[in-house]
């Protein structure tokens, strides 16, 4: 099933006599056995006001063509979002609509903000195959703002997205990447906490594992104008007199290499095992990696974990007395049908999302395997 418009799509839903699954790009690792609803053909920039900030998208509409285009007025999808093709071994290309349906957010979220925060308008179809409009197509209009926010993370299991609207910003003109190297967890600590308690806009802030010749790198990002980036350097450096980096990198080329090794995981891609993706408070970090420092890439200052565990371990057994969530990114059938891909909710928070899902997929036909 492969629509080409949104009137097809809402009539193809509305006829549905058993379950689907949702995709577009085929590249997030979503499988089961229901028949695919594709959506890669709604596709196309349906509106874009570099002036304005705006950008009106189908769904269905490549990642590459939104950057692309983004690019040539120099501006970019701040909250950069994440490839999982690496990590994943999947193939085809990431779409909007899948980034969006993920909540799909890379190293810049800790200043910058997630997905959600730069979405302000969707049209998606409901269960029932009804057409549904929230928000708008530009920054002032936040009618339904929350209804906006609800459809980013649901994983396509209230509605198949038809097209986004997002707010983009400029690209920076300089960055620059403070790198510590074997750096222990504790030191890496401190280095997160004085950066991102710092006034210096600090907008990365992860450790990366050694490994391919590579020592473990604690990496700080400043971003900004050309003379505001030089400034803010010189006063981390201040900062970090006692414990000053070994490097700074200031070439776009390897800013750009780090900071995606980071985005997307790499240093997992071709190892065997499960991936594991928790969420935690920053502080709660060293409580988290305990001595896994080969197997674990840390992002967000410490808030976010990705932990490489063989296959049938239960990392949130292990983790059961620290408060957060942790997803199974990667795993083998067994262990997700196991092991569940997303944390268990409490009867509290089950009971509303049931209650949710019902009112926007009442018959129960988006993406059943993603229900747990």
């Amino acid at each position: 099933m492969r629509p080409e418009t949104e009137d097809e799509l809402a009539d193809l839903v509305a006829g549905l006599t058993e379950p689907v699954r949702i995709a577009g790009g085929g590249t997030r690792g979503v499988t089961g056995p229901e028949p695919e609803l594709n959506v890669s053909g709604l596709s196309g920039i349906t509106l874009y006001e570099p002036g304005a900030l705006t950008l009106v998208a189908k769904s269905g509409t490549p990642l590459a063509e939104i950057e692309a285009a983004l690019d040539a007025e120099g501006q970019q999808l701040a909250f950069e979002p994440m490839d999982h093709r690496g990590l994943l071994g999947t193939s085809g290309e990431p779409t909007i609509g899948g980034v969006v349906a993920a909540n799909v957010s890379g190293p810049r979220r800790i200043q910058a903000g997630a997905c959600r925060d730069f979405l302000l308008g969707v049209r998606f179809v409901d269960g029932r195959g009804q057409v549904v409009k929230n928000g708008g197509r530009v920054m002032k209009n936040v009618t339904g703002y929350d209804l906006v926010k609800l459809m980013a993370g649901s994983w396509g299991t209230l509605g198949v997205l038809t097209e986004v609207s997002l707010k983009v910003l400029p690209k920076p003109e300089a960055v620059a990447t403070l790198v510590w190297e074997d750096r222990g967890w504790v030191a890496t600590s401190k280095l997160f906490c004085d950066a991102l308690g710092s006034p210096y806009e600090v907008n990365g802030a992860a450790r990366l594992p050694e490994g391919g010749g590579k020592p473990s790198r604690t990496v700080l990002r400043i971003e900004g104008f050309d003379q505001s980036v030089e400034y803010r350097v010189s006063k981390l450096q201040e900062l970090f007199v006692e414990t000053k980096p070994d490097q700074v990198v200031t070439d776009a080329a390897e800013n750009t290499a780090i900071w995606r090794e980071v985005r997307d995981i790499e240093p997992f891609a071709d190892r065997p095992g499960n991936v594991w993706k928790t969420s935690v408070k920053p502080t709660d970090m060293i409580r988290v990696v305990g001595d896994a420092n080969p197997n674990t890439v840390v992002d967000w200052g410490g808030g976010l974990i990705w932990t490489l565990a063989p296959e049938g371990t239960d990392l949130r057994s292990e983790l059961s007395d620290v408060e957060g969530h942790s997803t199974l990114v990667r795993a083998t059938p067994e262990d997700i049908q196991n092991l569940g891909r997303f944390q268990p909710e409490n009867a509290a928070v089950s009971a509303l999302t049931q209650g949710v899902r019902a009112r926007f997929d009442p018959r129960s036909v988006f993406n059943p395997g993603l229900m747990g």
